[in-house]
């Protein structure tokens, strides 16, 4: 017998509602002790709402709640679950959850919940991923995402896929039994034109992983530049109102400052960071090295030059930035008091000319990342063995194109197999469970 485990499992804090959620073998019998309705929760049917009273176990009443029943297997977790529906705030539900422990449940480790819906068959582990996912979007295209591949989308197509390559292991492996009769039951070049297939699909795959991880934590752009380039000024503009501080004195931003904004519902995470030039003082010279890490994980880099310094001003500073990363880009400052013709982006951001134009030029940057991203939110995990799968298959188109003996490509194919159930969750250890459910709250 499992444990009872109990959480809540809605957000802490001050709300209309809140939900606390009991699962387990024993979760009905420990709910009858404390709630009072018109009949005992064992005996209504599953899927149904009752309306009743929730008593401490000392008899004191606590609150009026809602008691919706899911009964084994047709539950979340797989198990018999009740979910309370009480008065949302910081005392009510957490007194629930308090009273139902001693009543004999026991608090769930991060992610329990879900990591019984897996066990039991529920979901599988590209299902448990998307969970996270959805929980934790910050985009509504990567919340569609997670829906349709919480709905089963990625798990039916790593199926076809997986059924596609057992099909070719098992044509492979049939010839072998007719061997001495020379029965070839499908030719070589449709095999191998089977087995590149396969590999675009995983490419394709592994490529989006970029664009799943700016839906996932959103488009991260650093803004650099000299001191009093207009950085924070231009920080501002983008996030549409007065987050950093501006000021005519040179190295006032001495750490980075963070803000979300989103364009046509993509996410973007801006990094104003320290201006750039040789200091004195100990805490500016800490913002500036703080910088390079900021830039590392930046998708887009925007050098904020101002114009009226010299067209030319941040070439060097250009130079170093486009020789250490990808996606730099000049934007030329303060254009209000410059009298020439200027090239390329070019802004105002005191005066807000030319903001549009340049949320125009990120937004089609980010969108063109984002645009292989379809029926799954790649992650590191899935697209390391994803990348495993390429070099099986790899292995079998070489052996292919150097007419090796059928056994042997089979075997690789065999191998990419195994690995496609590490993703799905077919075959797992601990380990693996441990990684993924950390990231999860203890009431999901």
């Amino acid at each position: 017998m499992t444990q009872t485990i109990v959480a809540l499992a809605t957000a802490p804090g001050i709300s209309g509602l809140a939900v606390v959620r009991i699962s387990g073998d024993m979760a009905i019998q420990i709910s009858d002790k404390l709630f009072n309705g018109k009949d005992k929760l064992a005996k209504y049917e599953s899927h149904t709402i009752h309306y009743g009273k929730f008593f401490r176990n000392n008899g004191e009443l606590l609150d009026t709640v809602t008691a919706s029943i899911f009964k084994s297997p047709n539950s979340y977790t797989g198990e018999d679950t009740i979910e309370f529906g009480c008065h949302g705030g910081n005392i009510i539900a957490n007194e629930i959850v308090k009273e139902l422990l001693i009543a004999g449940a026991s608090t769930p480790t991060p992610g329990e919940f879900t990591k019984r819906a897996f066990l039991n068959g529920k979901l599988d582990l590209t299902q448990v991923e998307a969970v996270a996912d959805l929980i934790h979007s910050v985009s509504i295209p990567g919340s569609a995402t997670a829906a349709r591949q919480l709905e089963g989308d990625f798990k039916d197509k790593l199926k076809e896929f997986r059924k596609n390559l057992l099909h070719i292991a098992g044509l492979l492996e049939l010839e072998l039994d007719f061997s001495d009769e020379d029965i070839e039951f499908v030719s070589k070049s449709e095999i191998l034109q089977k087995v590149i297939d396969a590999k675009k699909f995983c490419q394709n795959l592994i490529d989006s992983f970029t664009g799943a991880n700016i839906l996932r934590f959103g488009f991260q752009v650093g803004i650099v530049g000299y001191p009093n380039s207009g950085k924070s000024t231009l920080f501002n503009a983008l996030a549409g109102k007065e987050r950093a501080i501006v000021s005519e004195i040179a190295g006032t931003t001495r750490d980075y400052i963070e803000e979300f904004i989103y364009i046509n519902n993509i996410p973007f995470k801006l990094v104003d960071t320290a201006g750039i030039r040789e200091s004195q003082d100990v805490i500016e010279i800490q913002g500036i090295k703080l910088v390079e890490s900021i830039l590392d994980k930046s998708e887009l880099i925007l050098i904020i030059n101002d114009i009226n310094e010299g067209e030319n001003n941040s070439i060097e500073l250009i130079n170093n930035l486009q020789s250490n990363y990808k996606n730099v880009y000049l934007v030329q400052n303060k254009i209000d008091l410059y009298q020439s013709k200027v090239e390329g982006l070019s802004i105002s951001a005191k005066d807000n000319i030319g903001i549009d134009k340049l949320k125009d030029f990120l937004y089609q940057i980010a969108n063109n990342s984002i645009s292989r991203v379809n029926d799954a939110l790649i992650n590191e995990r899935q697209k390391s063995l994803l990348e495993q799968i390429i070099v099986n298959l790899d292995n079998a188109i070489e052996s292919i194109n150097q007419d090796m003996e059928n056994e042997l490509i089979a075997i690789d194919l065999r191998s990419a197999i195994k690995i496609i159930g590490e993703i799905t969750g077919e075959s797992w250890n601990e380990e693996v469970l441990a990684a993924i459910f950390s990231d999860f709250c203890i009431g999901k």
